[in-house]
């Protein structure tokens, strides 16, 4: 990779999982290489996790016409102000190319894929797990960009098995598989992690229908032992959260978003941690619990058969169909987390997310 080389990410900047690429690249390139691109920095009451230092470019802003919070009725009108803000979009994406004609372009989720495939740019192009795994069966229209926008990509990233051969069936495109590097210094590095007593039943993922929440409090309050539960999540649907508000016992504990230190306080504070998705590719967080020492109840994702063993003994795989799948989880769990977690060679370097860099970095980013 040429040393002047400059790099922009197309993407959203509220966005966790597209920001850990940033800042994975970040720690190899140099400030003046690295650039990100956005239409969305602080809206629906996301936590703003760009800060000033950032070589932010802006594309049209859309964040003031956007809602206060995150609901069904605001994820309609988001997506109403995108499709209104559309061609605008292509046009600074096409002013931003004429302007750095060298650069590498890499857009985060198939939006952004998108707008580069109708701005004629080339660009590496990121979906993300419900674009390719559920939209497509869904929606024709969808379907049919989708699958423009990933034949016109230079390079297809993925993060799974699953993401990688639902693109070969759905466009005939080779995609290149990258896990979801975590960060190894920050929990490793962090001795008074190992040490934390175990206590909690903690649930990692978004509150909404995907992710199931609802099934996971009903089987918690199925369970004889009616341990509490605590909550941490990127996001939430508002209206399916107060679906569920009933249902939780009055010492739950709702965290809500967390920075990255206390999701880490947290992970290695908790016995069995809890992601039952209606489907999934490769979660971050769930390896993140592992390395944290938790043990981690999974519903069957094809994720798992590619973890090396030392991360599926911390996996306890459960069938909903199951009434009491939650009981048997939380007993296999205490049988198994009292054993510190001690990662093989073969994780830590399947999970260092500066090893996923540089591979990015060294074989696509040219």
């Amino acid at each position: 990779m040429a040393t002047n080389q400059k790099i922009i990410y197309i993407g959203n900047a509220r966005c966790y999982h597209t920001m850990d690429w940033y800042r994975s690249a970040e720690s190899i390139l140099s400030k003046d290489q690295l650039f990100f691109a956005t239409d969305l920095i602080n809206s629906e009451g996301h936590k703003v996790i760009v800060n000033k230092e950032d070589n932010l470019i802006h594309l049209v802003n859309i964040d003031q016409f956007l809602f206060n919070s995150q609901n069904r009725a605001g994820d309609i009108w988001r997506n109403l102000v995108k499709l209104a803000m559309f061609y605008p979009q292509v046009r600074k994406i096409k002013k931003l190319a004429k302007s750095q004609p060298n650069a590498t372009y890499h857009a985060h989720t198939m939006y952004y894929m998108f707008l580069c495939w109708i701005a004629r740019i080339p660009f590496i192009g990121t979906p993300q797990g419900s674009e390719i795994l559920v939209r497509p069966l869904k929606s024709r229209l969808y379907k049919y960009f989708c699958i423009k926008s990933l034949k016109a990509a230079k390079v297809v990233t993925v993060d799974s098995v699953a993401m990688r051969d639902g693109i070969a069936r759905l466009a005939d495109v080779k995609a290149e598989i990258v896990q979801n590097g975590i960060d190894m210094q920050a929990i490793l590095g962090n001795e008074h992690l190992s040490t934390r007593p175990k206590t909690r039943v903690l649930s990692i993922r978004g509150i909404t229908p995907l992710y199931r929440i609802n099934e996971l409090v009903d089987a918690r309050n199925h369970s004889k032992q009616y341990p509490n539960l605590d909550f941490i999540y990127p996001f939430f649907d508002e209206q399916y959260k107060e679906r569920i508000q009933p249902n939780l016992k009055e010492k739950d504990k709702d965290h809500g978003r967390v920075s990255r230190e206390m999701m880490y306080k947290l992970m290695a504070e908790s016995k069995l941690v809890l992601s039952i998705p209606i489907s999934d590719s490769s979660p971050r967080s769930v390896y993140e619990s592992i390395f944290c020492g938790a043990c981690v109840a999974i519903s069957k994702n094809s994720y798992y058969n590619v973890l090396p063993n030392c991360m599926k003994e911390r996996i306890i795989v459960v069938d909903l169909a199951d009434q009491d799948w939650f009981t048997k989880a939380l007993n296999q769990a205490e049988n198994i987390v009292d054993k510190p977690y001690v990662p093989s060679e073969k994780a830590l370097h399947m999970f260092d997310q500066k090893i996923s860099m540089k591979f990015v970095i060294d074989n696509f980013y040219i």
